[in-house]
């Protein structure tokens, strides 16, 4: 047990009771493969292994003890540059598919071609399509929506050079010179993802200069042709998140329900089986149910939370968990972030895992082709996949072990949700108390906090210690992804949290605005933003800021932190927020440091031309330090008081 988790005073007793349950059932879970991954490949957590052609593998030996040179003739400037330009490709390729799935959907909406899917937000897609410059007078919505589909599936297919539509239309205009200058701005995202490829196989590009401007191109690739997009689309089909109060952590799981969980990221699966869930209750209560229980893991979590209020169930690694307690019937997937592991736990309970993307299978899972077009027909069919999980569990006697570990959340907050809960406080001017907040100190500046939950980093609490620690100094935090469930959990994301965790000057303005909003209680301390693509909204909240004050984004007292990263998705997602000339602090370290050009680059000369930097730090206390000295120094800059 000591090697699952250490006494930090935030572990989650749900997460103790299922390790111990698991040990007893002789489950392997995550943590137990990674110990036995020990120690892992130096060589690896280097960057400096190149596997891109057959006159390899090279190890490229940082310690003078072997080979400085690939067979090839590429050093380890080369390597490391290309590997982690490959990375970069990995996330952004995963963001853009999810966005053009999203515009092809929208485009089957507008031409009647998706009978269950509809635009849920007529003011949203007015607003996208007014940035896109599309005529909307005295036109239907249906017909607007084609055309917004059509510019989005546009750039997917841009061939003449010009810049992307979704640049054009959501880029501020200082963010987009300065990109042109340094040469970023992208055209065809998959045009970008091709050369990426290509200039990084074997016998290509080999100046490090050019490979990691490329990687900050990827960057650019990833928030506008996969966040920015697919959180635009999110919000014109499923609705722009508004506050909500909705239960976490394992207490939602109902042993007298059938129980779903939804595991993935794109809400156009999971928000068809939460509404089927409420269609088919009497369907569950003949087979002895009290009802039908969607909750979400992983993203699909947020999407649903955010947008439905359905329970928010736990992060990627917690899939695991949520599958040893026995009383999961059916988990149903979609895609990025599903274990292979996951299946073997599911048959030992005897769960339905059910896939549902054709590149995301798994030969011990049940397969059903999801399609928007017979959309409610897979729903059916999946939920009956659980009506009878819950049948077999019943009767035969399968024993259970839910957790009563449980947490209460606001979630919600986009951009147009924040902006009208500050109305509250100053209608004229809602981004008013936020910007005198700042300018005066009482907000010391702000951090968005991001992406997973990292087994080698959650044994010591990384984000719930370095989130506390940042508070205490009165730095607001918004989140996006797997990081919610962590600090949902940890109980973070409540008006409570406030008076437990915010320094007194942060405590004093979430008091005021929370009174002023009519919520009873202080904003909480740290805001819910939504899933990973919609680390777009914390874009968005930097650049109206930055407007309003009249400076550039990486003038501003921020910064970004992926605490405990897993996925490529995090590496392009911290590619752009550099390419906006942004601090991001990153644990554990990147696999840069066997190439003294990209920390000299990451550290020292990138923030000259536009501001960007990582802090690589695994401590969370000194994590905080070094982000804390950071904002400082924005302050500084910006002639700001320093409290």
């Amino acid at each position: 047990m000591d090697d699952k988790t250490r006494r930090t005073g935030y572990e989650n007793p749900g997460d103790l009771e299922l390790f111990r349950k698991a040990e007893k059932e002789n489950l392997q879970l995550g943590i137990d493969r990674l110990k036995k991954m020990m120690p892992q490949c130096g060589f690896g957590e280097l960057g400096t292994c190149c596997v891109l052609c057959y006159l390899g593998p090279c190890r490229i030996d940082p310690f003078d003890n072997g080979p400085k040179l690939g067979v090839c003739g590429a050093d380890a400037d080369v390597i490391v540059a290309r590997n982690f330009l490959r990375a970069a490709v990995g996330g952004a390729s995963s963001h853009a598919g999810h966005a053009r799935e999203l515009a092809l959907l929208l485009l089957a909406v507008a031409e009647g071609k998706a009978p269950g899917y509809a635009v849920r937000d007529e003011a949203k897609l007015l607003s996208v399509a007014s940035r896109l410059g599309i005529q909307t007078d005295g036109r239907t919505g249906q017909s607007i929506a084609g055309d917004v589909a059509h510019k989005a599936l546009e750039d997917f297919g841009r061939q003449d050079g010009k810049p992307m539509n979704w640049i054009r239309a959501r880029a501020t205009r200082k963010e987009y010179d300065k990109w042109e200058k340094l040469g970023l701005i992208v055209s065809n995202p998959h045009n970008e993802i091709e050369t990426a490829m290509h200039r990084t196989s074997m016998g290509n590009d080999a100046d490090p200069l050019n490979l990691w401007l490329a990687t900050l191109r990827m960057g650019i690739v990833d928030n506008f042709a996969g966040l920015m997009m697919a959180t635009d689309l999110s919000d014109i089909l499923f609705g722009t998140p508004s506050p909500k109060v909705v239960s976490a952590n394992y207490a939602v799981i109902r042993d007298g329900s059938v129980n779903i969980a939804c595991h993935g990221h794109n809400p156009i699966l999971a928000s068809k089986l939460v509404e089927w869930a409420d269609k088919m209750e009497a369907e569950a209560k003949v087979a002895g149910a009290d009802g039908i229980n969607v909750v979400g893991v992983c993203c699909i979590g947020n999407e649903l939370a955010m947008r439905s209020g359905a329970s928010y169930a736990g992060h990627l690694a917690q899939a695991e968990l949520f599958l040893t307690t026995g009383a999961i019937d059916a988990m149903v997937v979609d895609m990025q972030c599903i274990w292979p592991g996951l299946t073997a736990i599911a048959k030992c309970h005897k769960t339905r895992f059910i896939t549902t993307v054709p590149f995301v299978r798994n030969p011990d899972a049940i397969h059903v082709e999801f399609e928007p077009e017979t959309a409610d027909e897979r729903a059916k069919e999946i939920l009956r996949h659980g009506i009878a999980g819950f049948k077999e569990r019943k009767t035969a006697g399968l024993s259970t072990c839910i957790p009563r570990a449980s947490a209460k959340m606001l979630t919600g907050i986009s951009v147009e949700a924040l902006v009208s809960v500050l109305s509250a406080a100053n209608a004229q001017d809602p981004l008013a108390p936020v910007v005198d907040a700042v300018a005066s100190g009482d907000i010391l500046g702000a951090v968005g906090i991001v992406g997973c939950p990292n087994p080698k980093l959650r044994t010591s609490s990384m984000t719930e210690r370095m989130a506390a620690e940042l508070l205490l100094h009165n730095v607001l935090i918004v989140t996006t992804g797997c990081v919610n469930h962590i600090l949902a959990h940890a109980g973070f994301l409540t008006g409570e949290a406030t008076e437990k965790y915010a320094g007194e000057k942060l405590k004093k303005v979430l008091t005021a605005l929370g009174k002023a909003a009519g919520l009873g209680a202080p904003l909480p301390p740290v805001l819910h933003m939504g899933s990973c693509v919609d680390n777009s909204r914390i874009y968005d909240l930097l650049a109206v800021l930055a407007g309003k004050i009249g400076i550039e984004i990486s003038q501003l007292p921020v910064a970004g932190s992926a605490p405990e990263f897993i996925t490529e998705k995090a590496i392009s997602i911290g590619s752009f927020f550099l390419a906006a000339g942004i601090l991001v602090h990153v644990a554990p370290p990147p696999r840069v440091f066997g190439s003294p050009f990209a920390i000299g680059l990451l550290t020292e000369t990138l923030p000259g031309i536009n501001g960007g930097k990582v802090l690589v730090e695994t401590d969370p206390e000194k994590a905080a330090t070094g982000i804390i000295a950071h904002i400082r120094a924005k302050r500084q800059a910006l002639g700001l008081p320093l409290p």
